[in-house]
């Protein structure tokens, strides 16, 4: 790996082209890098993770607005759309965008976490869309994805975009084209002016994951991957980019982040090093943003040390300074404490979150979120008795370089009426790398099993699951085997949406 250093440079300074960012990740994405065995291996984890969540949210409102838009835009040679007939096609940015924003409904995908937030898996409906719609095979699917990975995991390493109030899409549009220049062997001149193009469209405020949250939450990163689809088709044809993107005297670190006097330190890996990034992200074992995960963990564990919620004086959470401020009353955000918020708000209320979990010692993708959930009085009541204060101890952890000694839980003090206290904690999440139950294969199976039981069929089930294990194999004509079907009763409720298309 090296350390790349970026800042703004006056326009004239004519900073040459090998000397930016973005044509360095160009670089690595042109490169002809070996691939690591073990990174083909959690590419296909991911594949079926992706699948999982977005079969489970087939019929969620946002899922349905995102493919009814696709299905306006049939294409013979096109994309394959989650849930439906593998027959049916569409253009491939739309079908990025309607499997995007499935994958990404219920908030249950993989995630990373440094100096900024993400969720690579992200990358991967953009990317399959496009490969199945040029005809690529599953060694250039594979290919494409690691860099997507690669790019989108150093991006968020060196350079924070919440602390400016920018959305995390904005390192998602650079990955997804760089991805997509490898996935389709593109020369590093063009991919470089795709990142370009990409980020330049994708730049967005956190307003999406702030207050009130909405729908937009699920379609932003779907936004992000058609845009870039859209980007590099553009740059195919010839086009090129504002330039440079990050170093220009008018960019996006210039006057969206910290400024002309900023150097961001980006690692990336030498050209022809194997792209490893993906095996450092995590999945989810529960539907919730990922600061929460070990959280909730550490709630059914404490389930069992309490006989009644109601004995409880109150809850304080210490933590780090990302979950405190984002999904903690660090946020100063009501509605995380009001049990009618929506459900794209709850899942960012560690409050209302850790209440659920405590009370219940489980925590479900569905149940755990309906409104009379929320609503109950026992839960309404200990959801206001809880509050989380940053503590330095789990920010630094939450930083630390180390990717094997990084921290995303806290520490709980759990005060009773009678004056007595319960305090524990937990530094990841069960299903974590470093937790008690790390995701293996078997996992993601029995994941994707649990998420889709009623929706699709088991043969259904056996033939993706036997088709995204034999990836490396798959030819061009077998990528549509990526796609799941529900099952013909379960309706279809696209077919009676409607807006312009």
């Amino acid at each position: 790996m090296r350390d790349i250093r970026v800042k703004v440079h006056p326009s004239k300074s004519n900073l040459k082209k090998k000397d930016q960012l973005a044509w360095k990740i160009a670089e690595i994405a042109s490169d002809k890098a070996k691939i690591d065995n073990r990174a083909i291996d959690m590419v296909i984890n991911r594949i079926i993770d992706n699948a999982s969540v977005a079969i489970a949210s087939f019929n969620r409102g946002p899922v349905i607005s995102a493919r009814a838009m696709a299905l306006a835009h049939f294409r013979k040679s096109g994309a394959t759309v989650f849930g439906l007939n593998p027959k049916i096609k569409v253009d491939c940015e739309w079908a990025a965008w309607a499997n995007g924003t499935a994958v990404r409904e219920l908030d249950y995908h993989d995630t990373f976490l440094a100096a900024d937030y993400s969720h690579p898996g992200d990358n991967i409906p953009a990317i399959l869309a496009v490969a199945q719609q040029k005809g690529c095979n599953g060694k250039d699917l594979i290919k494409g994805i690691l860099t997507g990975y690669e790019v989108q995991v150093n991006l968020v390493k060196g350079i924070c975009l919440h602390e400016h109030k920018i959305d995390h899409i904005a390192h998602l549009g650079p990955s997804v084209a760089a991805g997509l220049g490898s996935l389709l062997n593109l020369k590093a001149d063009l991919i470089y002016q795709s990142i370009q193009q990409a980020l330049h469209v994708t730049v967005s405020t956190r307003q999406s994951r702030k207050g009130e949250i909405s729908s937009w939450k699920a379609f932003a990163p779907a936004h992000a991957g058609k845009l870039a689809v859209e980007a590099v088709d553009r740059c195919m044809r010839g086009e090129g980019a504002p330039s440079p993107i990050y170093e220009g005297e008018d960019s996006v670190i210039a006057y969206v982040l910290s400024g002309p006097d900023k150097e961001y330190v980006v690692p990336l890996p030498d050209i022809n090093e194997p792209k490893r990034a993906i095996l450092e992200t995590y999945t989810k074992e529960h539907s919730a943003e990922y600061q929460s995960q070990a959280l909730i963990d550490l709630a059914r564990s404490l389930h069992k040390k309490i006989s009644s919620v109601s004995d409880i004086d109150n809850i304080v959470i210490e933590t780090s300074h990302h979950t405190h401020y984002v999904i903690g009353t660090g946020a100063n955000d009501p509605q995380k404490m009001d049990p009618k918020a929506s459900r794209e708000t709850l899942d960012h209320s560690i409050m209302y979150i850790f209440a659920v979990a405590l009370e219940d010692g489980a925590w479900h993708h569905l149940k755990s979120y309906t409104p009379q959930r929320a609503q109950r009085k026992s839960t309404v009541e200990l959801w206001q008795k809880i509050s989380t204060r940053e503590d330095a101890r789990w920010t630094e952890k939450y930083h630390d370089p180390n990717p094997e000694n990084k921290c995303f839980g806290g520490k709980v003090i759990i005060t009773m009426k009678d004056g007595s206290t319960i305090s524990e904690e937990i530094n990841v999440a069960d299903a974590h790398p470093a937790g008690k139950r790390p995701f293996t294969r078997k996992e993601y199976i029995n994941k994707f099993k649990t998420l889709t039981d009623g929706i699709i069929s088991k043969k259904e089930s056996d033939r993706f699951l036997k088709c995204v294990q034999n990836l490396p194999k798959l030819k061009a004509k077998d990528l549509v085997g990526l796609n799941v079907e529900v099952k013909s009763s379960i309706k279809d409720k696209s077919k009676s949406s409607k807006g312009i298309f």
